[in-house]
């Protein structure tokens, strides 16, 4: 069974050397199906929050004051990520937070994330769509995503819309929910260029009744128009 997290998170700034987390958002997906298995942290950065990184997210010194240090959130991250695949938009920038927070933590550390076992969805934005815009915003807008509720950045929130994204870059309705691991593979970032056709199979569902309520809760989180609603229906002979 295919299991990856998409992740976001907000930061103090823009440079991983100085600035520092302040908010990881990731959501669990089986064969491309939310479970609705959800991490969500603030953390305390011991450093001030940029005016222009404020602008985007609205997180205050005075709010992140209290929340604990990157150090103490770390174990349950682990716990909640697993073996997973990562599922970013624009891979670089949180891989680079993630793996600099690692490096601040000593002979304690964790392994650096490998970028090359990430799924960029901006790196496959841009391949299926060369010469658009591909921010998450575009790509709500292209593929008839309501992100109405975004009205500020937010690490869980941006996780919620970017899995509705990566499903439709997946190719949408037509991508079939038991893909291989070998098939998802082409949306990770290598060093070959250009995407790898694939079509849709026709295969047997493998959720539970437990996933499935777990799911049917998620799309009730997310509103009326929400492409989850589309993704879990009648099993297909395999």
């Amino acid at each position: 069974m295919l299991r990856e997290i998409v992740l976001d998170t907000e930061t103090t700034g823009t440079d991983a050397k100085t600035d520092r987390l302040i908010e990881i958002g990731g959501i669990e997906l089986l064969n491309h199906i939310p479970t609705g298995r959800e991490f969500h942290r603030y953390i305390n950065p011991q450093r001030a929050v940029s005016q222009g990184a404020f602008a985007v997210h609205g997180l205050s010194d005075a709010f992140l004051a209290d929340k604990p240090l990157f150090a103490e959130i770390l174990p349950d991250f682990l716990d909640f990520c697993g073996d997973a695949t990562f599922v970013i938009h624009n891979a670089a920038f949180d891989v680079g937070f993630l793996n600099a927070e690692y490096a601040r933590l000593g002979e304690t550390a964790p392994p650096p994330i490998e970028l090359s076992a990430v799924v960029d969805t901006l790196a496959l934005a841009r391949r299926k769509h060369p010469n658009a815009a591909n921010n998450l915003d575009a790509l709500c807008a292209r593929y008839g995503i309501d992100n109405s509720r975004r009205t500020k950045h937010g690490a869980l929130l941006d996780a919620q819309i970017l899995a509705e994204v990566y499903i439709e870059l997946l190719g949408g309705k037509q991508t079939s929910l038991g893909l291989t691991l070998e098939a998802a593979s082409i949306v990770r970032v290598t060093q070959e260029a250009g995407p790898v056709a694939h079509g849709p199979r026709s295969v047997r569902s493998r959720l539970t009744d437990a996933e499935r309520t777990a799911h049917a809760a998620f799309t009730a989180s997310l509103g009326a128009n929400a492409v989850w609603r589309d993704y879990i229906g009648e099993e297909t002979a395999g």
